[in-house]
């Protein structure tokens, strides 16, 4: 770990000099690129520090407790380092698992009714506001993309893009199948149904990662439909394009704009392709997919969330908490944390396995 340590401190001591040329100075995107090569590993160097620094302490108490007069004070100074030595080295393991790239993007979100009927649509709803609700705690941007409302409420289907600060870290576990467990407003005998609703998170992607060929692509235009407000569907602006080799279909209306909803459209058509490249390549590693916590598989149950006990419970870390009410209001917090934390055990375990 120490040699680990000792390479990123390097790194970051010759990211600083870098900085300092001339010619990179009155380069933009270089000075660019090299400021977020250096704020990434500003984090574990000042911590390395840190940790040096308390090895230094520990030394010096050590010398002390041969002074027959400083040996008690020594002593408990010793043990008060050894354990903040401790709790370093566990900070320190975590901050050397290799980071995610796609974990600082903004991240284009579509959430979709499944099995349920109209229950299902109304849940896909619930689950758009409580993002919603969360991005808006967060200071999270939502800009919306597209939407097909549901005939008793809520959507078939809406896509949106979250953006902010480090989005895609926060919101990467939420992919897979969640299950509602209530009385539905379309029940009329009471009865407790499961319904179910799909949600994909994908990182926003720039050109560079994805390269499509313009010949492999068919656009569609057409007139906008539902809610959008006024003007939206009175001229032909609803883009809906077709990328030939996958066969993915991505539609945008939500802009009045052709032009505008041809970039939105776009931007998803983008993130989907990356996506599955990224589950492919996942596919082929096999374990790490299979300890990897989110895997953006819509058929994977990851979530259930039970109204008559209040309870919402994460089947893949077996967590759950009676506070249903406050997490469909955006308090997703502890569960999002909870994910966070059991992925970086699981990477260290796979680490030292």
């Amino acid at each position: 770990m120490i040699e680990r340590l000792d390479v990123t401190e390097n790194k970051y001591k010759e990211l600083q000099e870098e900085l300092m040329k001339p010619e990179v100075l009155n380069n933009v995107q270089k000075t660019k690129e090299l400021s977020k090569e250096l704020a990434d590993l500003e984090e574990t160097v000042m911590a390395y520090r840190d940790y040096k620094k308390i090895m230094q302490e520990i030394e010096d108490a050590k010398e002390m407790v041969k002074d027959p007069e400083l040996k008690e004070m020594a002593k408990e100074e010793l043990d008060r380092l050894e354990e903040e030595k401790k709790k370093k080295e566990q900070e320190l393991e975590i901050l050397l698992i290799p980071k995610d790239p796609n974990d600082t993007k903004n991240v284009i979100v579509e959430i979709r009714g499944a099995a349920g009927g109209d229950e299902a649509n109304i849940f896909a709803g619930d689950l758009f506001r409580m993002y919603s609700k969360y991005a808006e705690k967060e200071g999270f941007k939502i800009e919306m993309i597209n939407a097909e409302e549901g005939t008793a409420g809520g959507f078939s289907q809406v896509e949106f893009m979250v953006k902010g600060n480090s989005v895609y870290s926060k919101l990467k576990y939420e992919s897979g199948s969640h299950r509602v467990q209530r009385v539905p407003v379309t029940e009329s005998n009471g009865r407790i149904q499961t319904s179910t609703a799909t949600v994909l998170v994908m990182p926003e992607v720039e050109d560079v990662n994805v390269e499509i060929d313009p010949k492999d692509l068919r656009i569609d235009i057409y007139r906008s439909s539902g809610c959008g407000g006024q003007g939206v569907n009175t001229t032909d602006s609803a883009v809906r394009i077709t990328h030939l080799p996958t066969n993915t279909v991505v539609t945008c209306q939500n802009e009045r704009s052709q032009i505008q909803n041809k970039e939105q459209a776009m931007k998803v058509l983008k993130a989907r392709l990356y996506e599955a490249e990224l589950r492919r390549q996942e596919e082929e590693l096999g374990s790490a997919r299979r300890n990897k916590i989110g895997t953006g598989d819509r058929a994977e149950k990851i979530r259930t969330y039970n109204y008559p006990q209040n309870r919402v419970t994460d089947h893949r870390i077996g967590y759950t908490t009676n506070n249903l009410d406050r997490v469909m209001n955006g308090q997703l917090d502890d569960i999002i944390e909870a994910l966070i934390m059991e992925d970086q055990k699981r990477k260290l375990a796979g680490e030292t396995e």
